[in-house]
């Protein structure tokens, strides 16, 4: 079909809308069905809407790929990513981060320790997942043997672990929120410090207060004690194996290209893995697409379950879930966008917003809104983020600020949900109910206030200010 083309209603940009939102909802909320499905039903309404509009099916598929496309640079760092995480667990980079890391759980400041040390190990793995299942279990038997608040502690764990899926670069959401915005990846991270820095110190300040009256002693938990014990039967730790990882954090700094510095830092672990660890170079290659497996190092006997589930991780087929749900999320956003469906939805609900604080703030609102409905951290960064990207060019905002906003209302309030995945999963591995840490997961929820201040009173908001950005 071609020719004239019909301008879409509102009740015809609004359904697909709806149906994506009551079937993940409906879908994904109570029956616990797979996203993916869900999306591209969505788009399915969407091109048959667009058929009727007088849309071509070659038409919606330019537009598709056109989304798609767009999306392919930030997805190839993604894939690196997972290729990086993969060769750092082979090389030992990431067990020697551990291994010292969880030496410094002072008893005395059990709480402050929790979340710093949750803090570290998260944006050291991009896993905040890993780091409650494995330092996170360990802070909690501390705190049960020396009678710390048990609700404040495992808050402090979420917090922690929450820090790094929410600044590290290998993190997924850390990655996925610049594709959804359109910005770059460091320029993202930096931006978020002026969120996430106040929010850290207000929840310092909170667990210093909370923890300092807290028993003291020289025990160290038997499970971290096991855990090093682990690490250090399967790996030689030296200082140089710092390098890959100093190598990227310089990189960041200096604004070296994203991908070739973390190739260049990957092949470097794999050297390390083969030449100071003595694995070989075939498992190195399987590490970097498959990921890592204890099982590589050829010892004897049973690992236990915390060991693996923190180590046996990366590789580029570990992100390969996110990218089909980037690559569906955008197959729908494409047909929105070419019919110009998503454009008389917004103009509808934001023809009364006329400051760019009323832009960001609204943007916080939609991502609380796909968050408390799907449960997912993921959707909550990409629904939103394609609807307002427009929005934040024509309010001369820059995209960064609008990926800023995405983490801050997005990634970190998931686990605060009881319903979500990542609620369910922090309730079971650290013993709390999910209402009974959620006030103590400080820096969760103090990102929200430091972006609402921060778009009420402009500090911190950059101006959309190059050719580039646009």
């Amino acid at each position: 079909m071609s020719g004239e083309k019909l301008k879409p209603t509102f009740l015809q940009s609004v359904t697909p809308v709806l149906v994506m939102i009551f079937g993940l909802a409906l879908g994904v909320g109570y029956y616990k069905l797979k996203v993916e499905p869900i999306i591209l039903t969505s788009a399915l309404v969407a091109g048959l809407i667009a058929w009727r509009l007088g849309y071509s099916y070659k038409e919606l598929e330019v537009g598709i790929i056109d989304k798609i496309s767009s999306s392919l640079p930030a997805l190839m760092i993604l894939w690196v990513v997972g290729l990086l995480i993969g060769s750092w667990m082979f090389s030992g980079t990431i067990p020697m981060i551990i291994y010292y890391g969880v030496g410094i759980i002072s008893p005395k400041y059990l709480v402050v320790t929790a979340f710093l040390i949750c803090a570290i190990l998260s944006t050291v793995t991009g896993t905040s997942w890993g780091s409650a299942g494995t330092v996170g279990v360990a802070v909690m038997g501390i705190a049960q043997g020396l009678n710390v608040d048990l609700a404040a502690t495992a808050g402090a764990v979420v917090a922690g672990a929450y820090f790094g899926d929410k600044l590290s670069p290998l993190s997924d959401t850390t990655n996925l929120a610049p594709i959804a915005a359109g910005s770059e990846l460091y320029e993202h991270i930096r931006h978020m410090l002026y969120t996430t820095v106040p929010a850290t110190i207000v929840a310092i300040v909170v667990y210093l207060f909370i923890g300092s009256g807290a028993a003291s002693g020289s025990d160290v938990s038997a499970s971290i004690l096991s855990l090093q014990t682990e690490l250090d039967r399967v790996f030689d730790f030296h200082v140089i194996l710092f390098l890959p990882a100093i190598l990227v954090l310089a990189g960041s700094f200096l604004k070296w290209p994203t991908i070739p510095v973390m190739l260049i830092s990957s092949f470097m672990a794999v050297l390390f893995g083969v030449f100071l660890q003595g694995f070989s170079l075939k498992n190195g290659l399987i590490s970097v697409m498959s990921g890592f497996n204890l099982n590589m190092s050829g010892l004897d006997g049973e690992f236990s379950k915390d060991m693996m589930k923190l180590l046996n991780r990366g590789g580029v087929s570990s992100v390969n879930a996110t990218t089909i749900l980037v690559i569906c999320a955008m197959g729908f956003a494409g047909i929105l966008s070419v019919t110009g469906m998503l454009s008389v939805v917004l103009h509808t609900i934001m023809s009364k917003v006329r400051s760019q604080a009323g832009v960001i703030i609204s943007t916080i609102s939609s991502c609380l809104t796909v968050a408390f409905v799907t449960g997912s951290s993921y959707l909550s960064i990409l629904v939103p983020g394609e609807m307002f990207k427009d929005f934040y060019k024509e309010k001369g905002l820059a995209a960064k600020n609008l990926s800023r906003t995405l983490e801050d209302s997005g990634t970190v309030v998931v686990p605060l949900i009881p319903w979500s995945a990542a609620g369910a999963y922090m309730t079971a591995t650290l013993g709390v109910a999910t209402v009974e840490y959620l006030p103590w997961a400080v820096m969760n929820y103090m990102g929200i206030v430091f972006a609402v201040i921060l778009a009420i009173t402009g500090i911190g908001i950059a101006p959309l200010k190059d050719k580039k950005e646009e």
